[in-house]
């Protein structure tokens, strides 16, 4: 790819520009990946008489050439002509916040891309930025292809080349309508017990990874009747130290009664060990006592990238968490059960909008004596199979096992991937069980709190498609085989504000987003139905 101006014509460059992880291991590993994607663009827009310019070139030092801090994205922004037609192309999770002062400062048209791939997750680093940017309200354009030689890419391209916008189909989500009765009565009355019992989210450390689509300020949040109780990883480190090995050893034995196998090795540096496990284990029940200490009703580790160099991760205790029948912990020194019978709701990757939703959800799941064990994933991919577009959700391991086949027997720990989690620790790994389901999310959109609600099935596959989509993404992690009901793979693309979506089973979907839908509405929050939402 050129690196410098090389065509006579400035009008026909393009400036090209990426942004990758903090974690060197992360960068060099899906360097390849990114380094394909950038020619196959180099070629399309050359097609179409462009040249596509890389702002900065491959460190020959790292090995990689993504950019991988704020200062370094500021920097290289700084040599970018404000008015240029700038192109963002992803092929992995990337940080947004390497890129976004830049980005909010540019003036010219902006395009994100990604590739469509299960294995390299760019769709995840591209929703992220997408959702970043609505927030931050950054105007762009957003588009993906699995090998940029499809007519959906094509068109696109040439349209964006030609007016600087894409105009995508989101016919699929409309304004919410006249609510049923009963739906419309519960919800605004959980609403109102909300705000006169507030609620607190526990927040162990703000803006995980860079997800700055995922921070609510608190403006927006008080309103609904939602405060922060802002907490430092650091402090559950320490509270992690006064759990005994005996207090632990009960949660893990507690676990293995339960069915869960735990697939050990004897290399920390790439296996499983136990002491992993015995660790995990403390930060379950310490993040339970602290979460009781401050009143929360939800919780969210940030774990990367603090604690990643002091603790195992925490995907095995947030899945606990978030599950309804779970491990007892009890208060320091004391036989009090704490929050007994009930998920201890927890936010993967501190993403308070998740939080607000899942805190929502247990509210009216509960009313409506569903279980109200829910949690969030990521966007990872998706195919065809059969007639269905079948999305592949994944998240790295906090999924509840009351979500999953077999439940807590179908549960299989594995050591989280050391290119991420250097100091390991067992994911809660399992296949999404069979079932209608409501799916989710909140976002911030012209300084407003908004919710996109639609319904969806959790689907079974045959053991060897399951296998073939493990094997292609994250081994370690949960999957769950989703359908959006009446929304097409580049609607939902075009339209979702975030790299996750929360998902929670009901066995009567309409009924339970109708009420989740006016409890959001009479918090003040924005709802807008997508595709299907009615049998």
């Amino acid at each position: 790819m050129p690196q410098a101006s090389s065509s006579e014509d400035p009008s026909n460059e393009i400036y090209l520009i990426t942004s990758g992880d903090l974690r060197l291991s992360a960068n060099q590993v899906c360097w390849p990946a990114q380094q394909d994607l950038e020619t196959r663009l180099t070629a399309a827009f050359a097609a179409n008489g462009y040249t596509l310019i890389r702002a900065f070139p491959v460190d020959p030092a790292t090995g990689h050439g993504f950019i991988s801090s704020q200062r370094m994205g500021m920097d290289i922004f700084m040599t970018i002509p404000s008015d240029a037609r700038l192109v963002f192309a992803t092929a992995a999770w990337q940080y947004s916040h390497h890129v976004l002062p830049g980005l909010r400062a540019h003036s010219g048209p902006i395009l994100t891309v990604a590739n469509w791939s299960g294995q390299w997750p760019g769709l995840v680093g591209l929703l992220n930025l997408n959702g970043s940017l609505i927030k931050a309200g950054v105007a762009f354009s957003s588009i993906w292809s699995v090998d940029f030689t499809d007519s959906f890419f094509l068109n696109g391209l040439a349209q964006w080349l030609q007016t600087g916008a894409i105009a995508h189909d989101t016919t699929h989500v409309r304004p919410l309508g006249e609510l049923p009765s009963e739906a419309a009565i519960l919800g605004a009355k959980l609403a109102v017990q909300l705000n006169h019992r507030k609620a607190i989210l526990g927040i162990f450390d703000e803006g995980c990874m860079g997800m700055y689509n995922a921070i609510i300020d608190d403006e927006l949040l008080n309103p609904a009747g939602i405060f922060k109780e802002r907490l430092s990883q650091s402090a559950l480190i320490a509270r992690m130290r006064t759990v005994t090995d005996e207090e632990a050893t009960a949660v893990y034995n507690w676990l293995k009664e339960k069915g869960v196998h735990f697939d050990f090795g004897t290399d920390p540096a790439t296996e499983l060990t136990p002491q992993q496990v015995i660790e995990q284990c403390k930060m379950y029940i310490a993040a339970v006592r602290i979460a009781d200490d401050f009143g929360c009703d939800a919780i969210g580790i940030q774990y990367q990238q603090g604690l990643k160099d002091m603790a195992p991760a925490s995907d095995l205790v947030e899945g606990i968490c978030n599950n309804s029948t779970r491990p007892p912990v009890f208060a320091e020194n004391s036989s009090r059960e704490l929050f007994p019978n009930a998920p201890v709701i927890h936010f993967n990757e501190v993403d308070e909008c998740a939080g607000v939703d899942a805190l929502i959800t247990n509210r009216v799941w509960t009313a409506l004596g569903l279980d109200p064990s829910t949690t969030l994933h990521d966007v990872r991919w998706g195919e065809q199979y059969g007639d269905d577009f079948i999305w592949l959700l994944q998240i790295s391991g906090a999924a509840p096992p009351n979500h999953f086949v077999d439940g807590w027997a179908g549960a299989t720990s594995q050591r989280q991937p050391a290119m991420y989690f250097p100091l390991g620790g067992g994911s809660l790994k399992g296949i999404g069980k069979p079932g209608a389901m409501v799916w989710s999310r909140v976002f911030v959109e012209a300084g407003a709190l908004h919710c996109d609600l639609g319904t969806g099935a959790i689907v079974s596959l045959p053991a060897e498609e399951t296998e073939r989509r493990w094997r292609n993404t994250t081994y370690q992690w949960p999957i769950m085989h989703a359908i959006f009901h009446g929304i097409s793979r580049d609607q939902f693309m075009a339209r979702h504000r975030a790299n996750h979506v929360n998902i929670a089973y009901a066995e009567d979907p309409a009924t339970a987003l109708n009420t989740k839908a006016a409890m959001m509405n009479a918090l003040g929050i924005q709802v807008h139905l997508c595709g299907l939402t009615s049998a």
